[in-house]
């Protein structure tokens, strides 16, 4: 297959807005499945863990290949549930396009936001798909709307519903003009394009007219025929549409029902018409290991082989399965590659296309594909594999820091082994999952993205690593920084007899903006430390960020300079200017009057108007901040920031103040300076419990 009738996209959208459903609708029309799989049957093709069947979620992404109207499209689904959203950013990364999903009655919700961003942040073109247009309640106008004020996106309808709710009995596609109703028997295979009812003409004819004008910036013969009336053909439609989706500057929306097999073809037939080709992107852009300069490798198989490592699962039956996007040349199973990362040479055993958890093993891939491989050793998720005498490092992902934490502990001794190898294998799947040791308890410490993160990979434990443990209550994990600017200074000296120890420094710590972590600048100059010993001051400093000042939590969002020291011509050594470093940084920190820093969440609360003083009462006890109060047809949202901690058990309260009626979603915001009561229960909390240990 051509890389021009090549596609690489992928379904994103907010939780419970019908990604798997749609996707399992695009398996059975492509000819791919041969009945339709359904999530609240546990039945999904792409849905294949135990754990996805059981909570009808999707938890890790899965990929395929179907092909339609000539074309190949691999297709990753992703999950909605913000407690995943590192397997959105790590699709998208990889992805030449996507559809974006939206519910016709939730409209744009707060994970649509966050993985629009994402998109954006990638330049990834996409196209929307209202989905749910079955539902009592969907507005297909009022989404779109929505998707334009709350993304800021110009989004153009290149189709109509025909009725809604109840009502819904297809689409109309304003680029041909012609209306489409679907078989119920034939589960949606086989429809039929009549013309337009007479009662939907004018709306058709008025947003028919309205995509023209959107597209008349990309073609001067379609403007100057819309401004005489000429007729129109489709295919400069769709020419000038493909032009304008690819530039990011129009997303064309479509609408259906997945659920009630209704539209599906006509989205198939839009990723081909107006997603874009591996061609149609510009050349990949990395960096040289070797000399650090910008280089570009081109989507063919005659450039040298690049391929970035995006996903890493533990297959039961092979070990590790990787998986990657081949952007430029060609690799053969069996052959060595170069991990430009880590300065390693691996070795691929075997490439494998994947469908969901099938595999179809090939003899080879080159540039465009999404594979697995089989065989890599030491490379992670954000690695480049290329050809060692062509190296190239392509621009590696950001992961988001884990937000909560608990502690957990193998029940007997045969368990520590299983417990330590299950750690290792899910921390090289998800890069958002941390381990640690307190060094204080003893205790292993797992840190996530949020409660069901943690609750999902302790079930896998159990399920697949077959660990017996106990588990801790979920923590907070907050963060401390400094509010002053000061210097601190630090003497380690020893002497026993024989050769001491000596080091000494001065520091000056200062304030960062948030969210820009630490950094360390020498300032040293006349050789008052020597420069052998000042990677060692930074280590030192480093250290003692991990472990804190006021409660024992990461210092973050500070710099440190070093400004003055002294050596001994005999004693001095690496370790006295690491113990210096450390102790000028806490002499200072100190004084720099810390403070905690905690993660607040973006909270978003739907819920019936009867109930809305009692959930907006109750988000303020929780030191909850609400932004705003907007208007559904069937109930409000509430918009507002809480503090992490003040969340735990909130599902179980508001479904108690609504009789179950109200459903809420959050995803973290930003971690923000926490009120000084708050802040002194948590490091007597911390203090106290030191204490009795």
């Amino acid at each position: 297959m051509s890389l021009e009738k090549t596609r690489n996209i992928g379904i994103m959208a907010h939780i419970d807005a019908g990604k798997t459903t749609t996707t399992e609708r695009v398996l059975y029309y492509a000819g791919r499945t041969h009945r339709i799989g359904e999530v609240d049957d546990g039945a999904s093709v792409m849905d294949w863990m135990e754990l996805e069947k059981e909570r009808g979620i999707t938890i890790t992404s899965a990929a395929t290949t179907v092909y339609w109207n000539d074309h190949r499209i691999n297709v990753i689904d992703t999950p909605g549930h913000v407690d995943f959203t590192v397997e959105v950013e790590r699709s998208l990364r990889v992805l030449d396009g996507a559809i974006a999903l939206f519910c016709a009655v939730g409209g744009v919700e707060p994970q649509s936001e966050t993985v629009w961003r994402q998109a954006d942040k990638y330049r990834v073109p996409r196209i929307a798909y209202i989905n749910k247009m079955d539902r009592v309640g969907a507005d297909f106008f009022g989404t779109v709307q929505m998707i334009k004020s709350r993304l800021g996106a110009n989004a153009v309808p290149i189709q109509i519903p025909v009725g809604t709710g109840d009502l819904f009995a297809g689409i109309i596609d304003l680029i041909s003009m012609k209306s489409r109703t679907f078989d119920e028997e034939s589960l949606g295979a086989t429809f039929y394009d009549t013309d337009i009812p007479d009662s939907l003409l004018p709306l058709a004819q008025k947003t028919r007219e309205e995509l023209l004008e959107s597209l008349s910036d990309y073609d001067d013969g379609l403007l100057t025929k819309f401004v005489n009336n000429e007729p129109i053909d489709s295919a400069e439609i769709i020419s000038a549409l493909r032009r304008a989706t690819l530039d990011l500057k129009v997303f064309p929306v479509l609408c259906g029902s997945s659920f009630k097999n209704k539209g599906v073809q006509k989205l198939l037939d839009a990723v081909v018409d107006y997603l874009p080709s591996p061609l149609d992107l510009p050349p990949v852009t990395g960096i040289d290991p070797r000399t650090r300069e910008k280089i570009h490798r081109g989507p063919t198989a005659d450039d040298p082989f690049s391929a970035l490592v995006f996903k890493i699962i533990t297959d039961p039956y092979v070990g590790k399965l990787t998986y990657f996007r081949v952007y430029s040349g060609k690799l053969n199973a069996g052959s060595t590659v170069y991990n430009s990362v880590t300065d390693r040479n691996e070795r691929i055993s075997r490439l494998l296309f994947m469908h969901s958890n099938k595999k179809n093993d090939v003899k080879a891939v080159e540039a465009g594909d999404i594979v697995a491989g089989i065989g890599f050793k030491k490379t992670s998720t954000g690695d480049t594999i290329c050809e060692k005498d062509q190296p190239i490092i392509l621009e590696q992902m950001q992961f988001p820091a884990p937000v909560i934490a608990i502690a957990i502990e193998p029940k007997t001794k045969a368990d520590q082994d299983k417990l330590a190898l299950a750690l290792a294998r899910l921390a090289d799947e998800d890069p958002t999952f941390r381990v640690k040791q307190d060094q204080e308890t003893g205790q292993t410490i797992m840190s996530g993205m949020g409660e069901l993160h943690l609750e999902i990979l302790i079930d896998r434990m159990v399920r697949e690593f077959k660990v017996s443990a106990n588990v801790g209550r979920p923590q907070v994990a907050y963060k401390e920084t400094i509010t002053k600017s000061l210097v601190g200074e630090g003497r380690f000296i020893r002497q026993s007899g024989g050769r001491g120890q000596y080091g000494h420094v001065k520091l000056k710590i200062e304030p960062l903006e948030p969210g820009l972590g630490f950094n360390f600048e020498n300032k040293i100059v006349g050789g008052a430390v020597p420069k052998e010993y000042i990677p060692s001051v930074e280590a030192g400093i480093r250290e003692t960020l991990e472990n804190g000042i006021v409660a024992g939590y990461p210092i973050v969002d500070v710099k440190a300079s070093l400004i003055d020291g002294s050596y001994h011509e005999v004693d001095s050594s690496e370790v006295a200017f690491r113990i210096a470093g450390s102790m000028a940084f806490q002499d200072a920190a100190r004084r720099a009057a810390p403070v905690l820093l905690e993660p607040v969440m973006d909270v978003e609360v739907v819920v019936p108007e009867e109930y809305l003083g009692d959930v907006i009462g109750d988000l303020q006890s929780r030191r909850g901040k609400i932004e705003g109060i907007a208007q559904r047809p069937d109930a409000k949202v509430v918009a507002g920031e809480v503090p992490l901690s003040e969340m735990f058990g909130y599902a179980t309260k508001l479904r108690s103040l609504s009789q179950g009626r109200a459903v809420y979603s959050m995803q973290f915001s930003h971690y923000a300076r926490m009120p000084q009561n708050e802040s002194d229960k948590i490091a007597h909390k911390v203090k106290g419990f030191a204490l009795q240990k």
